[in-house]
Protein backbone atom coordinates (compact mmCIF):
# COMPACT_ATOMS: atom_id res chain seq x y z
CA UNK A 1 0.00 0.00 0.00
CA UNK A 2 1.12 3.31 -1.12
CA UNK A 3 1.23 5.89 1.70
CA UNK A 4 -0.58 8.41 -0.33
CA UNK A 5 -3.22 5.87 -1.26
CA UNK A 6 -4.25 5.63 2.48
CA UNK A 7 -7.69 6.93 3.12
CA UNK A 8 -7.43 7.15 7.26
CA UNK A 9 -4.77 7.71 9.72
CA UNK A 10 -5.09 7.24 13.06
CA UNK A 11 -2.73 8.56 15.85
CA UNK A 12 -2.97 7.29 18.94
CA UNK A 13 -2.30 4.32 21.47
CA UNK A 14 -1.20 0.38 20.85
CA UNK A 15 -0.67 -2.01 23.13
CA UNK A 16 -1.01 -5.94 23.49
CA UNK A 17 -4.01 -6.40 25.12
CA UNK A 18 -5.31 -9.69 27.18
CA UNK A 19 -8.37 -10.48 27.35
CA UNK A 20 -9.63 -13.36 30.29
CA UNK A 21 -11.97 -16.16 28.63
CA UNK A 22 -13.67 -16.90 31.96
CA UNK A 23 -16.19 -13.51 32.24
CA UNK A 24 -17.92 -12.54 35.45
CA UNK A 25 -14.71 -13.74 36.97
CA UNK A 26 -12.16 -11.47 39.38
CA UNK A 27 -9.16 -11.29 37.80
CA UNK A 28 -7.39 -13.50 40.74
CA UNK A 29 -9.22 -16.30 39.14
CA UNK A 30 -9.15 -16.04 35.88
CA UNK A 31 -6.95 -19.21 34.39
CA UNK A 32 -6.63 -18.01 30.51
CA UNK A 33 -6.49 -15.08 28.89
CA UNK A 34 -6.68 -14.28 24.59
CA UNK A 35 -3.81 -12.25 22.94
CA UNK A 36 -4.88 -9.23 20.71
CA UNK A 37 -3.72 -5.57 20.05
CA UNK A 38 -5.34 -2.88 21.43
CA UNK A 39 -5.47 0.72 22.03
CA UNK A 40 -8.48 3.26 20.92
CA UNK A 41 -6.35 4.51 17.13
CA UNK A 42 -5.43 0.91 16.62
CA UNK A 43 -8.98 -0.44 16.70
CA UNK A 44 -10.15 2.06 14.87
CA UNK A 45 -7.49 1.66 12.07
CA UNK A 46 -8.53 -2.09 12.26
CA UNK A 47 -12.03 -1.33 12.43
CA UNK A 48 -11.93 0.55 8.94
CA UNK A 49 -9.75 -1.60 7.78
CA UNK A 50 -11.41 -4.79 8.13
CA UNK A 51 -14.49 -2.48 6.23
CA UNK A 52 -12.50 -1.94 2.98
CA UNK A 53 -10.75 0.87 3.39
CA UNK A 54 -7.17 1.70 3.49
CA UNK A 55 -5.92 2.71 6.75
CA UNK A 56 -2.60 3.53 8.91
CA UNK A 57 -2.05 4.32 12.39
CA UNK A 58 0.97 6.26 14.12
CA UNK A 59 2.11 5.07 16.89
CA UNK A 60 5.45 3.47 18.88
CA UNK A 61 6.32 0.26 20.06
CA UNK A 62 8.91 -1.07 22.06
CA UNK A 63 11.81 -2.73 20.41
CA UNK A 64 10.71 -6.08 22.01
CA UNK A 65 9.15 -9.17 20.91
CA UNK A 66 5.95 -7.59 21.89
CA UNK A 67 6.62 -4.58 19.32
CA UNK A 68 7.54 -6.94 16.73
CA UNK A 69 4.05 -9.30 17.42
CA UNK A 70 2.25 -5.89 17.28
CA UNK A 71 3.60 -4.84 14.00
CA UNK A 72 2.70 -8.52 12.59
CA UNK A 73 -0.38 -8.50 13.72
CA UNK A 74 -1.54 -4.99 12.09
CA UNK A 75 0.12 -5.82 8.48
CA UNK A 76 -0.58 -9.84 8.36
CA UNK A 77 -3.60 -10.47 10.21
CA UNK A 78 -5.35 -6.14 10.13
CA UNK A 79 -4.41 -5.66 6.48
CA UNK A 80 -3.45 -2.03 8.51
CA UNK A 81 -0.66 -0.08 7.23
CA UNK A 82 2.48 0.53 9.58
CA UNK A 83 5.29 2.66 8.04
CA UNK A 84 4.21 5.34 10.98
CA UNK A 85 4.49 2.35 13.72
CA UNK A 86 7.64 3.68 14.89
CA UNK A 87 10.20 1.74 17.68
CA UNK A 88 11.66 2.99 20.73
CA UNK A 89 14.85 1.79 21.70
CA UNK A 90 14.53 1.70 25.22
CA UNK A 91 10.83 1.56 26.22
CA UNK A 92 8.54 -1.57 26.26
CA UNK A 93 5.54 -2.01 24.35
CA UNK A 94 2.63 -1.64 26.75
CA UNK A 95 0.12 -4.07 28.12
CA UNK A 96 -2.99 -3.93 28.84
CA UNK A 97 -5.35 -6.68 30.90
CA UNK A 98 -9.42 -6.43 31.00
CA UNK A 99 -11.17 -8.03 33.58
CA UNK A 100 -14.72 -8.64 32.37
CA UNK A 101 -16.28 -8.66 35.90
CA UNK A 102 -19.02 -7.59 34.59
CA UNK A 103 -18.72 -7.85 31.11
CA UNK A 104 -20.65 -4.59 30.20
CA UNK A 105 -18.24 -2.56 32.38
CA UNK A 106 -15.16 -4.15 32.19
CA UNK A 107 -12.34 -2.80 34.00
CA UNK A 108 -8.59 -2.41 32.10
CA UNK A 109 -5.65 -2.41 33.93
CA UNK A 110 -2.39 -0.60 31.73
CA UNK A 111 0.84 -1.45 32.26
CA UNK A 112 2.67 1.32 30.91
CA UNK A 113 5.93 2.39 33.14
CA UNK A 114 7.87 4.03 33.57
CA UNK A 115 5.87 5.95 30.16
CA UNK A 116 4.42 3.91 26.90
CA UNK A 117 6.35 4.71 23.77
CA UNK A 118 3.45 5.71 22.10
CA UNK A 119 3.59 9.02 24.40
CA UNK A 120 7.01 9.83 23.05
CA UNK A 121 5.93 10.39 19.15
CA UNK A 122 7.53 13.00 17.40
CA UNK A 123 7.29 15.07 14.12
CA UNK A 124 10.29 12.61 12.31
CA UNK A 125 7.74 9.87 13.24
CA UNK A 126 5.36 10.89 10.58
CA UNK A 127 5.01 11.77 6.89
CA UNK A 128 3.10 15.61 6.88
CA UNK A 129 2.30 15.55 3.40
CA UNK A 130 -0.01 13.02 4.21
CA UNK A 131 -1.17 14.33 7.23
CA UNK A 132 -2.26 17.13 4.79
CA UNK A 133 -4.09 14.88 2.38
CA UNK A 134 -5.59 11.76 3.97
CA UNK A 135 -8.98 11.70 3.31
CA UNK A 136 -9.56 11.24 7.18
CA UNK A 137 -7.25 12.24 10.47
CA UNK A 138 -8.29 10.53 13.32
CA UNK A 139 -7.35 11.79 17.13
CA UNK A 140 -7.88 10.53 20.06
CA UNK A 141 -8.37 13.40 23.27
CA UNK A 142 -5.79 11.38 25.40
CA UNK A 143 -3.35 12.18 23.04
CA UNK A 144 -2.65 15.80 24.71
CA UNK A 145 -2.21 14.28 27.81
CA UNK A 146 1.29 13.95 27.83
CA UNK A 147 4.53 15.75 25.74
CA UNK A 148 6.06 15.30 23.42
CA UNK A 149 2.88 13.67 21.81
CA UNK A 150 0.68 16.58 22.79
CA UNK A 151 3.13 18.98 20.64
CA UNK A 152 3.70 16.42 17.79
CA UNK A 153 -0.12 16.34 16.93
CA UNK A 154 -0.66 19.78 17.40
CA UNK A 155 1.64 20.01 14.54
CA UNK A 156 -0.29 17.38 12.65
CA UNK A 157 -3.01 20.35 13.18
CA UNK A 158 -1.47 23.53 11.83
CA UNK A 159 -0.70 20.98 9.03
CA UNK A 160 -4.31 20.37 8.56
CA UNK A 161 -5.49 23.17 9.03
CA UNK A 162 -8.85 22.13 9.86
CA UNK A 163 -9.87 20.56 6.57
CA UNK A 164 -12.58 17.87 6.23
CA UNK A 165 -12.12 15.15 7.72
CA UNK A 166 -10.24 15.72 10.98
CA UNK A 167 -11.97 13.64 13.76
CA UNK A 168 -11.42 13.96 17.54
CA UNK A 169 -12.37 10.93 19.19
CA UNK A 170 -13.34 12.51 22.89
CA UNK A 171 -11.82 9.35 24.67
CA UNK A 172 -11.84 10.51 28.29
CA UNK A 173 -9.36 7.96 30.09
CA UNK A 174 -9.05 9.17 33.60
CA UNK A 175 -5.92 7.10 34.44
CA UNK A 176 -4.09 9.13 31.97
CA UNK A 177 -4.56 12.65 33.56
CA UNK A 178 -3.85 14.26 36.53
CA UNK A 179 -7.64 15.73 36.43
CA UNK A 180 -10.54 15.94 34.74
CA UNK A 181 -10.04 19.91 34.51
CA UNK A 182 -6.66 19.65 33.23
CA UNK A 183 -7.89 17.40 30.41
CA UNK A 184 -10.62 19.77 30.09
CA UNK A 185 -8.48 22.55 29.32
CA UNK A 186 -6.32 20.54 26.96
CA UNK A 187 -9.07 19.62 24.91
CA UNK A 188 -11.22 22.85 25.34
CA UNK A 189 -8.33 24.42 22.92
CA UNK A 190 -8.67 21.19 20.23
CA UNK A 191 -11.92 21.58 19.82
CA UNK A 192 -11.63 25.09 17.15
CA UNK A 193 -8.91 23.25 14.95
CA UNK A 194 -11.41 19.79 14.45
CA UNK A 195 -14.26 19.23 11.98
CA UNK A 196 -16.12 16.66 14.02
CA UNK A 197 -16.50 14.90 17.48
CA UNK A 198 -17.30 11.96 18.59
CA UNK A 199 -17.69 11.01 22.52
CA UNK A 200 -20.65 9.57 25.29
CA UNK A 201 -22.04 11.79 28.11
CA UNK A 202 -19.15 11.45 30.31
CA UNK A 203 -17.02 12.38 27.35
CA UNK A 204 -18.81 15.59 27.15
CA UNK A 205 -18.77 16.36 30.06
CA UNK A 206 -14.94 16.86 30.11
CA UNK A 207 -15.08 18.49 26.70
CA UNK A 208 -17.89 21.02 26.70
CA UNK A 209 -19.43 20.76 30.62
CA UNK A 210 -22.72 18.72 29.92
CA UNK A 211 -24.08 15.40 29.77
CA UNK A 212 -26.94 16.08 28.07
CA UNK A 213 -26.87 14.78 24.34
CA UNK A 214 -28.17 17.91 22.67
CA UNK A 215 -26.66 20.68 24.86
CA UNK A 216 -23.19 18.82 24.42
CA UNK A 217 -23.93 18.90 20.50
CA UNK A 218 -25.11 22.56 20.64
CA UNK A 219 -21.48 23.16 22.06
CA UNK A 220 -19.68 21.37 20.21
CA UNK A 221 -21.22 22.64 17.04
CA UNK A 222 -20.85 26.14 18.51
CA UNK A 223 -16.82 25.25 17.76
CA UNK A 224 -17.13 25.35 14.34
CA UNK A 225 -17.58 21.67 14.12
CA UNK A 226 -19.49 20.60 11.11
CA UNK A 227 -20.73 17.53 13.35
CA UNK A 228 -21.20 16.04 16.88
CA UNK A 229 -21.93 12.54 17.85
CA UNK A 230 -22.68 11.47 21.28
CA UNK A 231 -22.80 7.93 22.00
CA UNK A 232 -25.79 7.23 24.68
CA UNK A 233 -25.10 3.14 25.36
CA UNK A 234 -28.26 1.52 24.65
CA UNK A 235 -30.15 4.74 23.59
CA UNK A 236 -27.95 4.72 20.73
CA UNK A 237 -26.46 8.19 19.78
CA UNK A 238 -27.17 11.43 19.08
CA UNK A 239 -26.05 12.66 15.58
CA UNK A 240 -26.37 16.76 14.66
CA UNK A 241 -24.74 18.70 12.32
CA UNK A 242 -24.14 22.28 10.79
CA UNK A 243 -26.47 21.84 8.17
CA UNK A 244 -29.06 21.21 10.77
CA UNK A 245 -29.36 17.65 11.08
CA UNK A 246 -30.20 16.27 14.35
CA UNK A 247 -31.49 13.05 14.83
CA UNK A 248 -31.26 9.91 17.64
CA UNK A 249 -30.11 6.59 15.90
CA UNK A 250 -31.87 3.73 17.70
CA UNK A 251 -29.21 0.72 18.68
CA UNK A 252 -29.13 -2.64 18.35
CA UNK A 253 -29.74 -4.25 21.48
CA UNK A 254 -27.33 -7.40 21.82
CA UNK A 255 -26.11 -9.48 24.96
CA UNK A 256 -23.06 -8.32 25.67
CA UNK A 257 -19.63 -10.13 26.23
CA UNK A 258 -17.33 -7.84 26.66
CA UNK A 259 -17.99 -3.76 26.64
CA UNK A 260 -14.32 -3.01 25.12
CA UNK A 261 -13.85 -1.90 21.41
CA UNK A 262 -18.11 -1.53 20.41
CA UNK A 263 -16.92 2.55 20.40
CA UNK A 264 -14.04 1.58 18.52
CA UNK A 265 -15.85 -0.66 16.06
CA UNK A 266 -18.24 2.35 15.37
CA UNK A 267 -15.71 4.44 14.93
CA UNK A 268 -14.18 2.86 11.77
CA UNK A 269 -17.52 2.13 10.28
CA UNK A 270 -18.31 6.23 10.47
CA UNK A 271 -15.29 5.98 8.78
CA UNK A 272 -16.34 4.12 6.12
CA UNK A 273 -19.54 5.79 5.51
CA UNK A 274 -18.07 9.22 5.53
CA UNK A 275 -15.67 7.88 2.51
CA UNK A 276 -18.82 6.32 0.94
CA UNK A 277 -20.48 9.49 0.66
CA UNK A 278 -23.37 8.69 3.17
CA UNK A 279 -25.03 10.98 5.17
CA UNK A 280 -24.51 11.17 8.80
CA UNK A 281 -27.62 9.57 10.09
CA UNK A 282 -27.19 6.29 7.40
CA UNK A 283 -23.55 6.42 8.89
CA UNK A 284 -24.15 6.37 12.27
CA UNK A 285 -26.94 3.43 11.97
CA UNK A 286 -24.32 1.24 10.36
CA UNK A 287 -22.01 2.30 12.88
CA UNK A 288 -24.42 1.15 15.44
CA UNK A 289 -24.24 -2.31 14.07
CA UNK A 290 -20.63 -2.72 14.28
CA UNK A 291 -20.64 -1.91 17.77
CA UNK A 292 -23.47 -4.09 18.35
CA UNK A 293 -21.54 -7.32 16.78
CA UNK A 294 -18.35 -6.28 18.81
CA UNK A 295 -20.33 -5.97 21.77
CA UNK A 296 -21.41 -9.68 21.58
CA UNK A 297 -18.15 -11.13 20.86
CA UNK A 298 -15.23 -11.61 23.23
CA UNK A 299 -12.18 -9.61 21.73
CA UNK A 300 -12.01 -5.63 19.52
CA UNK A 301 -9.53 -6.46 16.88
CA UNK A 302 -10.16 -9.82 16.35
CA UNK A 303 -14.21 -9.07 16.16
CA UNK A 304 -14.24 -5.99 14.16
CA UNK A 305 -16.65 -7.19 11.66
CA UNK A 306 -16.24 -7.07 7.49
CA UNK A 307 -18.91 -5.40 5.57
CA UNK A 308 -20.36 -8.61 4.57
CA UNK A 309 -20.53 -9.91 8.40
CA UNK A 310 -22.61 -6.44 8.55
CA UNK A 311 -24.70 -7.09 6.07
CA UNK A 312 -25.51 -10.31 7.21
CA UNK A 313 -26.56 -8.94 10.89
CA UNK A 314 -28.66 -5.91 9.67
CA UNK A 315 -30.55 -7.98 7.26
CA UNK A 316 -31.11 -10.49 10.06
CA UNK A 317 -32.07 -7.88 12.29
CA UNK A 318 -34.78 -6.19 9.48
CA UNK A 319 -36.30 -9.84 9.09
Amino acid sequence: MDAADLEILTVGRVSVDLYPEQLNTPTRYVRTYRKSIGGTATNVAVAAARLGRRAGVVTKVGDDRFGDYIRHALAETFNVDTRYVATDPELLTPLAFAELNPPDDPLIFFYREPRAPDMNLVVDDIDLEVVRSVPILWIPASRFAFEPSRTTVHRLLDERSRSRHVILDLDWRPMFWPSGQAAHEEIDGVLDRVTMAIGNRAECVIAVGSDDPDEAADRLLDRGLDAAIVKLGGDGVLVASVDGTRERIAPYPVTVVCGLGAGDAFGGAICHGLLSGWDLPTAAAYANAAGAVVAGKLMCADDMPTAPELDSFLRERAS
